[in-house]
């Protein structure tokens, strides 16, 4: 004869075993998953993704995954909508805002992807990733003020990157400031040598 107790312990274990079934299987599915990503599958990758989105304590991040292979699909409005996902999740989640300005950026939805690197900016004001985004969605809206304000600032918090200069040699060169364009792109020449756009602009000088 069972006792209670005895009954009672019995259900629990036969719940931890059958959590740790289901742990194990989620775990599977996230492995397959990045194989098949890793081969480039990614329609398949996603797929297994779908009933996991459903229900369990990883939906933020299925839904962080889920974006991401739809963006690696060139599927943006299906990426942006499962970022907005994990956002509502985890509205502190700056790998989200990140990440859902990928396919915003994809559709040249400039002002979309300014607002929510504008936020992880709020967060961490020199967060390399966000201001490089954020000078893109600048540049797509030509805004060469604020692009070149932006870059001169940035290029001094990070005097070693080339991308930095570039942006800030464009919005020079489209505001007409040659000298100060000139001066940038030479020093992404010092940094990377034979960088395609600095040689070009120099050359067109006559340099």
């Amino acid at each position: 004869m069972i006792t209670k107790n005895r009954k009672l312990n019995l259900l629990i274990a036969l719940w931890l075993a059958g959590s740790s079934s289901v742990s194990l299987a989620n775990s599977n599915v996230w492995t397959e998953s990045q194989q098949f990503e890793a081969k480039g599958e990614y329609a398949a990758a996603a797929a297994l993704l779908v009933p996991l989105l459903q229900e369990g304590d990883d939906k933020e991040f299925g839904y962080l995954r889920y974006g991401w292979l739809n963006y690696l699909q060139g599927y943006y409005d299906a990426s942006i909508g499962a970022y907005s996902k994990a956002l509502q999740l985890n509205p502190q989640s700056i790998d989200a805002q990140l990440a859902i300005s990928l396919p915003l950026l994809a559709e040249l939805r400039w002002q979309d992807a300014a607002l929510h690197l504008k936020q992880v900016l709020a967060v961490s004001p020199w967060d390399y990733t966000a201001n490089l985004r954020l000078m893109i969605a600048e540049e797509g809206q030509q805004k060469w003020g604020i692009l070149a304000n932006h870059a001169n600032e940035l290029s001094h918090r990070y005097p070693n990157d080339a991308g930095v200069l570039v942006y800030l040699a464009r919005a020079n060169a489209w505001l007409g400031n040659k000298d100060k364009a000139k001066e940038s792109y030479k020093q992404v020449l010092m940094r990377i040598p034979n960088h395609i756009e600095a040689r070009h602009y120099l050359q067109s000088l006559g340099l």
